[in-house]
C-alpha cells in the first residue's frame, strides 16, 4: 500500500465517516478496535464506528512511519482525540491490516489504549 493509500484510510477515519471506512473494507471484512468484540460485515463495521464517533469529538491521525509486508499494511500513529469536553487527549497506535488481491480490506486491527480519552480530570 503507498504512502498516498495510508494517508487516504487515516483521512476518511478523521473525518468521521464509518461508512467510508466500510466501503474499504471486504464484505466479509472483520475490524477490531483494542480489547472490544469483533465488527464483522461491512455493516458492522460502519454500525461499530458510528457508535464509537458518538463517544468523541473528533480524532486526527499523524503517521509517523508505516511498513509493507505482504498482504499488510503496518502503520505507527499518533492520534489525538478531542473529547466531548473539548480538551485533546494524545495517545500511541498500531493499525495493522491485510489488503486482498482485490484492494479490499480482509482484516483490520488498532492496537490503542483510549482511556486518556475518557479520563476525568
Amino acid at each position: 500500500m503507498s504512502d498516498d493509500e495510508v494517508r487516504h484510510v487515516f483521512q476518511i477515519i478523521d473525518a468521521f465517516d464509518p461508512d467510508g471506512i466500510a466501503k474499504l473494507m471486504a464484505e466479509d471484512g472483520t475490524m477490531v478496535f483494542g480489547n472490544a468484540d469483533p465488527m464483522v460485515g461491512r455493516q458492522a463495521v460502519a454500525d461499530g464506528l458510528r457508535a464509537f464517533f458518538t463517544t468523541i469529538a473528533g480524532l486526527r491521525h499523524r503517521i509517523v512511519r508505516h511498513w509493507r509486508v505482504g498482504a499488510d499494511t503496518i502503520a505507527e500513529t499518533e492520534v489525538t482525540y478531542r473529547r466531548l469536553d473539548g480538551r485533546d487527549a494524545r495517545v500511541v497506535a498500531v493499525s495493522i491490516w491485510r489488503t486482498r488481491d482485490d484492494g479490499l480490506i480482509s482484516d483490520y486491527r488498532i492496537f490503542v489504549d483510549v482511556a486518556p480519552a475518557y479520563a476525568t480530570v
